[in-house]
């Protein structure tokens, strides 16, 4: 069964949306050679709690933190330390907060400074396939309609999408249901309808699809130690298409 929010419930996570876009605009702000991965995590648990919000990923499934960054070849749940951001890295932010009872869940890349040509098109092409994925989050519309447009974007520009990790439903509980996968076929799955809200968040990577856990039983990276990317929003269904909650 998937939870559909009512009008003020949406309302509700749109607040929360605004102070986590915001929160995100604010740790972006920040990024620069030199920068340790836990000195933004402070700064994104000072801001959850200026805005009168709490950590969505702190102590979940035991995870330390409140903001997760990954770096290069890390995709996702990277976990803060005293390592040093560096000119050329592509630094992906996933944060989460709980606002009045909502959970929201966002995703940037960043690249530092001056990145490789195809850093830049990697970041380039994950964003646009969450864009074309946010388009096709209408009533009427498959769950699978929105899958196939991430995997088919994203493999014509001759990237891959992560196939162990996906999106997930979201409201009340930080993962609810279904699982949003980054791959599928056109008209096939779950029917989408109002007051139906979803974490989409494309995972791509230049080489294999592949990923296994770091040493830290925590932090997924690439198979092959390819660079990989991430964005996400949560996203309410909504005609003519989706509505970006997680938008200032």
């Amino acid at each position: 069964m998937v939870p559909l929010k009512s009008p003020q419930e949406i309302k509700i996570m749109r607040e929360g949306g605004k102070i986590l876009a915001q929160i995100i605009k604010e740790i972006k702000e920040k990024i620069k050679p030199g920068v340790s991965t836990q000195e933004l995590d402070r700064l994104a648990e000072s801001l959850i709690f200026k805005f009168g919000a709490k950590p969505a990923f702190k102590g979940y499934q035991g995870f330390p933190a409140s903001l997760c960054v990954s770096i290069n070849e890390e995709v996702v749940h990277g976990v803060p330390s005293a390592r040093k951001i560096k000119e050329g890295d592509i630094v992906k932010l996933d944060l989460g907060i709980f606002y009045k009872g909502f959970y929201s869940d966002m995703a940037v890349t960043v690249g530092v400074g001056s990145i490789s040509f195809e850093a830049r098109r990697l970041i380039r092409v994950t964003k646009k396939a969450l864009k074309r994925a946010i388009k096709r989050m209408k009533p009427g519309k498959r769950l699978g309609d929105v899958s196939w447009a991430i995997q088919k974007y994203v493999e014509g520009q001759g990237f891959n999408v992560v196939r162990d990790l996906c999106g997930h439903g979201i409201g009340r509980r930080l993962h609810e249901d279904p699982e949003v996968l980054n791959f599928g076929q056109p008209k096939k799955g779950l029917l989408l309808k109002k007051g139906m809200v979803f974490a989409i968040e494309p995972m791509v990577v230049i080489g294999n699809p592949g990923v296994k856990r770091k040493p830290d039983g925590i932090c997924y990276q690439t198979a092959d130690g390819s660079l990989a990317a991430h964005f996400e929003h949560t996203v309410a269904v909504d005609f003519p298409e989706g509505r970006i909650l997680t938008q200032i």
